[in-house]
């Protein structure tokens, strides 16, 4: 069997799983954030935090329970990492400097899980354990609650209440989260992946030295790594390790781990707004998008142009042999369509156009299917922006979901699409200019803009993925980039949450011979093309610096 076939095959096996799992997933979930039942597990939680599950909230009420566990938090997991030192379990670790603790901690909360650090040679198992592998579970929950928030904002009308945020994030970890991570974990301990608390032991000599190597619960952290597409890995090759990923099903089996719920999230928004084909519109976005970049990186790295790579089948430099070309651009394709962040490749020994995929599939905002909740309320942000160019056109006062779209709504969602351009921009264009900043660079022209491009891209839209070749562990990435994830996560919640919160103000809006249909082929089309033109407008300036002028040089 070719390459190339190979390829093709784990695809269209990975689409099928998807699907299978898409019905029963999504409609677990909608019964998830619908009952008004609690869990005995989830009462205790209550009682223990102070929250009542029963109050509904307003959507400022909502940001404020985002916002405040968010930054105790951050405060909890940058405390743990400064006192490594003294912890048991620690490996003889040292504690993690300020500002990389600054940064690990904000990247780990806010779902980015940026490591501009050697993750084997750095963290001991209480902090990988009680801390990163928490805020696995917990960051991934509060962005699920979001999107439901904005869910409701659509299904419900005459109030500005939203739900209850801890009762929301709770039910994601609890109902969600957790046991499908169990069930993850056994497959990937099955299959090879390891899981315990072992010390530093030496595994051999190489070269007349040996080579050391500390064990961990890798599988656990693996499985909701790729569940709630955080992304941060036990060891600094992530999932290019074999402790991590062993075999080419274990890597298909976690390239679904990180789709699966993003994809069936809009089966949950369907159901919850009373109308799956509206869900089905919105999973047919998200499908188009991934499978035409998944099939434009396997044509870059297949055909790129050489000797040396037409005999190797592809270009395979910084791709692991056990996964070759094909499932290596799969991974790398919705890794960054999410807000995953893990590879199981080097993305800066992709081909040019190949790394400029990668980017282009974080800038789209991370929709197609995007991270957990993120992608679906960044979805659902653009399908109010294509309502509102549809019409214009047509000189129609758009509705969406029998909502009115008007200019309240406009300009918050024109915010929460401006917010993430700027910050990669800014802080990209600061870090070319200043003088310090460029010495991290490994390379020099397109390739090394293409670096700094990548790194403030990943972090502003909460990826963590890294083009590899960017020392990061400065005071200026780790405190910039840092910032970045912030204002990145944080600033679009809140005009999620304002938007909400309007749209559940509103009266329904009755259907009439013009409204638009949004569940029909042609809507999907339109939004398509509206989120395609309004990234291409947005970065193709920054691009052609980049990966487009690399690749058209090659």
């Amino acid at each position: 069997m070719g390459p190339v076939l190979a390829g093709i095959l784990q695809l269209l096996a990975l689409i099928g799983a998807l699907a299978l799992a898409y019905i029963p997933l999504g409609t677990y979930m909608a019964r998830v954030y619908s009952t008004d039942k609690h869990w005995r597990v989830e009462k205790w939680i209550y009682k223990g935090i102070g929250a009542d599950p029963d109050t509904e909230m307003r959507w400022p009420a909502y940001l404020r329970g985002v916002l405040a566990f968010s930054v105790v938090g951050v405060l909890f997991l940058y405390l743990l990492q400064r006192l490594q030192g003294v912890l048991p379990g620690s490996l003889g670790f040292r504690a993690i400097d300020p500002d990389q603790a600054f940064n690990t901690a904000v990247s780990f909360v806010t779902n980015t899980n940026w490591q501009s650090y050697y993750g084997e040679q750095a963290m001991g198992h209480v902090v990988q354990t009680a801390g990163l592998a928490v805020q696995n579970f917990v960051s991934a929950a509060v962005g699920i609650a979001v999107a439901v928030a904005l869910v409701r904002g659509f299904a419900r009308s005459r109030t500005g209440e939203l739900g209850n945020f801890w009762s929301d994030m709770v039910r994601g970890v609890t109902r969600i989260l957790l046991p499908l991570s169990v069930v993850a974990a056994i497959v990937l301990v099955a299959c090879g992946a390891i899981q315990n608390f072992s010390g530093i032991h030496e595994v051999g000599q190489f070269f007349g030295g040996s080579q050391q190597w500390n064990g961990g619960a890798v599988a656990s952290q693996e499985a909701v790594k790729e569940i709630g597409t955080n992304g941060g890995g036990y060891f600094n090759a992530n999932s290019a390790h074999p402790f991590e990923n062993p075999t080419p099903f274990t890597n298909l089996f976690e390239i679904f781990l990180l789709l699966v719920i993003p994809f069936a999230l809009t089966r949950t928004f369907g159901i919850m707004v009373g109308s799956v084909r509206q869900g089905y519109a919105i999973l047919a976005t998200m499908a188009t998008i991934w499978v035409g970049f998944a099939a434009l990186m396997m044509w870059t790295e297949f055909a790129h142009h050489g000797p040396a790579l037409q005999i190797a089948g592809g270009a395979m430099e910084g791709k692991e042999t056990r996964f070759g070309v094909g499932a290596s651009s799969i991974f790398a394709v919705s890794t960054t369509l999410t807000s995953t962040g893990a590879v199981d490749s080097f993305h800066s020994s992709f081909t040019g156009l190949g790394g400029g995929i990668t980017m282009l599939g974080m800038m789209l905002g991370e929709i197609a299917p995007g991270g957990t909740g993120s992608g679906l309320y960044g979805m659902l942000i653009m399908a109010v922006i294509a309502v509102f160019i549809a019409g214009l056109m047509v000189g129609r006062t758009p509705e969406y979901l029998g909502k009115k779209i008007g200019t309240r709504e406009i300009k918050l969602a024109a915010c929460y699409i401006l917010v993430t351009p700027a910050l990669v921009l800014v802080f990209t264009a600061a870090a070319m200019a200043l003088p310090t900043p460029g010495a991290s660079m490994t390379n020099s022209g397109a390739h090394g803009f293409s670096e700094i491009l990548y790194a403030y891209t990943s972090a502003a839209n909460n990826n963590g993925s890294a083009f590899a070749g960017l020392n990061a562990d400065t005071q200026w990435f780790n405190t910039t980039l840092g910032l970045a994830m912030v204002l990145g996560r944080f600033l679009p919640m809140v005009f999620v949450l304002a938007l909400a919160g309007s749209l559940a103000e509103q009266r329904p809006v009755p259907e009439t011979a013009g409204t638009l249909r949004t569940e029909k082929p042609l809507f999907t089309g339109l939004l398509v093309g509206a989120i395609l033109i309004i990234t291409g407008l947005t970065y193709f300036p920054a691009l052609a610096l980049g990966p487009l002028a690399e690749g058209l040089a090659s």
